[in-house]
């Protein structure tokens, strides 16, 4: 049986979602308090699938994720279950059997990250865990034109932070939407097929300077056609990133 599973969870004090191979720290990511969570109701161990990593402190509404066993669970059971003995920051949503070849990220066509700006003077100390903060407003219109720069596919090797040169830094950026919320918040959706490492924070780092008059649209074509990750944006915090949803 294969089942796949919905997940909620704020990141803040996780080293991302994925388990890192001989490492004794499994235990602060997020892959290894469900696995852990899992084996009590299954009585064996599990190999939970992501649909890709995350950076450490990093959020999820909708992160997707699979694992298969021999057994026939009940979902309503395993949903309680998780309840029960998950923390608080980690909230399974739904729970369903699919086929046994669906893969959670082999299978997903595009991901979409979300990242949250605050500008308010009075900053809400409520949300200072989910968004990042800066005391000007930046020039909205100025960071729509220069997130154009951005669409399509192409090489995103200046806007990571991947070391390995053996992957391929090529992908394909379908849209990027910036808008504010009710309380004045900029969010900026990015929705690609893949992510590097770091790359949704470098991009949206980037966007932010062209918002605060510290970068021109010339400048990224550089970076496409050859720069060099320094030529690009800074990394904005962590905690202002999270996954939204993952289609497929």
């Amino acid at each position: 049986m294969n089942y796949k599973m919905i997940i909620q969870f704020d990141g803040g004090r996780y080293r991302g979602f994925q388990k890192q191979t001989g490492t004794k720290e499994n235990e602060s990511t997020i892959q290894g308090k469900l696995e852990s969570v899992i084996r009590t109701f299954t009585g064996h161990e599990v190999q939970l699938i992501g649909c890709g990593r995350t950076d450490a402190g990093v959020h999820s509404e909708n992160y997707t994720a699979n694992f298969h066993t021999e057994i026939r669970l009940d979902e309503a059971e395993l949903l309680h279950h998780f309840d029960m003995y998950l923390p608080e920051d980690i909230f399974v949503k739904d729970v369903s059997i699919v086929s046994d070849r669906f893969h959670s990220r082999y299978n997903a066509h595009s991901k979409t990250y979300q990242y949250r700006i605050s500008t308010d003077r009075n900053r809400n100390v409520f949300t200072r865990k989910y968004s990042y903060h800066i005391n000007e407003m930046p020039d909205m219109e100025k960071m729509r034109t220069m997130a154009q720069e951005f669409i399509g596919e192409k090489d995103f090797s200046g806007f990571t932070n991947l070391k390995s040169k053996k992957k391929s830094t090529v992908r394909k950026i379908y849209r990027i939407d910036i808008h504010q919320d009710k309380n004045g918040e900029i969010m900026i959706d990015i929705e690609g097929n893949g992510f590097l490492q770091n790359m949704a924070r470098i991009i949206a780092g980037t966007i932010l300077e062209a918002g605060t008059g510290n970068r021109d649209t010339e400048s990224v074509r550089k970076i496409f056609s050859g720069g060099a990750r320094e030529d690009a944006g800074a990394m904005l915090p962590s905690q202002g990133l999270k996954l939204l949803n993952v289609k497929y």
